[in-house]
């Protein structure tokens, strides 16, 4: 029987395409909860996406080889040009969702750190492609655009100062 033929890697590179389906990717971001006083309650930052305009906190994946809290700062001073003093320790997380290049949708789960605002610089790396918005905590909590963060700020507000 002359007809055996050997198997390659090649012949099953479609598995491999398919296998990436079920392959769980990295669904941990940090986030950073920037805040500063204001007239008469704190003041925090949103910033736009860059698709939909949704407002949300900075925040992006984990950098490798950095604590999770530089990564807040890190994705502070990207977005929105702030520079601050971090709290090493999370102020706690939410569940979101982080919309993909390909227009799939992963679920999340946000690790958010507050950042004590020093000063927002003009220029930074995503100047222009974002809008910041500075709102007082308790009119934060009707617009961020995602109900987990909602729910987040009442929460955690008593503990931004």
């Amino acid at each position: 029987m002359g007809f055996a033929k050997s198997i390659t890697a090649q012949d099953f590179s479609w598995l491999q395409g398919l296998s990436g389906l079920f392959i769980r990717p990295a669904r941990l971001q940090i986030a950073a909860l920037c805040y500063r006083p204001g007239d008469t309650e704190p003041e925090i930052l949103f910033v736009s996406t860059r698709g939909a305009g949704r407002l949300i906190l900075p925040k992006g994946w984990p950098e490798k080889d950095k604590p999770t809290f530089e990564t807040a700062v890190i994705e502070a001073y990207e977005e929105a040009g702030v520079i601050g003093k971090a709290d090493p320790r999370p102020i706690g997380s939410f569940r979101s969702y982080k919309g993909l290049a390909d227009g799939l949708k992963i679920r999340t789960k946000v690790l958010v750190f507050k950042i004590r605002f020093e000063k927002q610089l003009e220029d930074f790396p995503e100047v222009g492609q974002r809008e910041l918005l500075w709102l007082p905590i308790s009119e934060a909590m009707e617009k961020a655009d995602e109900p987990s963060l909602r729910r987040f700020l009442r929460r955690h507000r008593s503990e931004i100062n």
